[in-house]
């Protein structure tokens, strides 16, 4: 499976989705809301806002390895 690296992040508290481009030599931590401007940080066991909040999990998480 090739991996993906585009993901909409869709925000908890306004429902506000975005298409980002994830970055493959970093995890993303924190995330601003373009629209609520509310930063989002990844859930309790999710390792980035992408595996958190977007519709594809970051690119190390989809090659089944380690993230960060």
């Amino acid at each position: 499976m090739e991996v993906q690296l585009e993901s909409t992040i869709i925000c908890p508290e306004c429902g506000h989705k975005a298409k980002e481009e994830m970055p493959t030599t970093a995890c993303q931590f924190f995330y601003e809301c373009e629209n609520c401007k509310t930063l989002l940080k990844p859930k309790e066991g999710d390792c980035c806002v992408y595996c958190s909040y977007g519709t594809v999990a970051c690119p190390p998480i989809q090659e089944n390895k380690s993230c960060c």
